[in-house]
């Protein structure tokens, strides 16, 4: 059934079977086929050329966490041209109720690549286990690499102070690679930065040690529904609950299957409202009061002390979808 979900193969129809054995008969059916697939997910994407277009990069723990957190701003730069990748620092290979390892790490890169695909994005899963990131120097090396190799004018990542664990060390690495990027000896087999970017946190709700502070609110009105197909593309995670999922969420028929979509859709949708309705002063400041009282989704970021620190002016170039003034 996952298989399907997402596009990788057709499974042969079989009779209806208790829902934790069909879970597992999906799993399994999905992971064969993707284990066919091309090499592709294999490789680095391509650096982009030098077109004068944006240079994005975004940072999640998970694949899932960059789709979550600016798949709708990602869509919009990618429609404007510009050159968007998304990173998961993990391969997600702990999270599902059901299965682990190199079969559920698959599963997700799959997953995350079906995302990139609808979004318009490139996007790389790296090899570290879900669940066992650290701040290592190493760690903030590939990062730092990985800034420098896509020439980035936007970095964006967790803050340091999410709830989990992963999230937290992301935040962290990255705000360690805000300053190596520049530093000639420092992974000098990869040409530093001559200009540093801005480094930006995606939007939480945590309140300690310090709340978000919502400086670039965007509306996704637009591209609502492109994000969400994004995300449902993902139904490990958002079908079947993830980690903290069960045997009761799996849809076993076509019409369970329709209506468990339509109630990740929703949840979704309801996520993305209460962005736009806390951050709606920012809002109304960036489009005028008129238009910003009508936003109805929305994506919001936090500029890092750490990096280039956008005038105003500039704020609206690096997110051109924002109107001018």
């Amino acid at each position: 059934m996952l298989a399907a979900a997402l596009g990788l193969s057709q499974p042969t129809p079989q009779a209806e079977a208790p829902q934790a054995q069909n879970t597992a008969a999906a799993l399994q059916s999905a992971t064969t086929a993707e284990a066919t697939l091309s090499w592709e997910w294999a490789a680095t994407p391509a650096p982009p050329p030098e077109d004068g277009k944006l240079r994005v990069i975004q940072f999640g723990a998970h694949p899932d966490d960059c789709e979550i957190r600016a798949g709708g701003c990602g869509a919009m730069w990618a429609k404007l041209g510009h050159h968007v990748k998304f990173v998961s620092v993990t391969n997600g290979d702990i999270g599902h109720w059901q299965m682990a390892g190199g079969p559920l790490a698959l599963l997700r890169t799959a997953e995350a690549f079906k995302a990139a695909k609808i979004l318009g994005v490139a996007t790389e899963v790296l090899p570290i286990h879900d669940g066992e990131l650290e701040p290592t120097l190493e760690n903030r090396r590939t990062i730092t690499r990985l800034i420098r190799a896509w020439n980035a004018d936007i970095v964006i990542s967790h803050r340091p102070n999410d709830y989990h664990p992963d999230h937290r060390y992301v935040g962290v690495l990255v705000q360690d690679s805000a300053y190596m990027v520049a530093v000639p000896f420092f992974c000098p087999e990869v040409p530093p930065l001559k200009k540093n970017p801005v480094f930006l946190f995606s939007y939480d709700t945590f309140q300690r040690p310090n709340p978000f502070r919502p400086d670039i609110v965007v509306a996704i009105d637009d591209v609502i529904e492109q994000k969400l197909d994004a995300l449902v593309a993902m139904p490990s995670q958002f079908i079947e609950g993830g980690a903290l999922g069960n045997a009761s969420m799996v849809p076993t028929n076509a019409e369970q299957m329709e209506k468990r979509v339509r109630e990740v859709r929703e949840s979704f949708r309801r996520r993305f409202a209460s962005i736009a309705d806390r951050c709606r002063p920012k809002l109304i400041d960036l489009y005028g009061e008129e238009a910003g009282k009508k936003v109805r989704y929305a994506e919001a970021f936090e500029i890092c002390e750490y990096g280039r620190q956008p005038r105003p002016e500039e704020i609206r170039e690096l997110f051109p979808f924002l109107p001018k003034k």
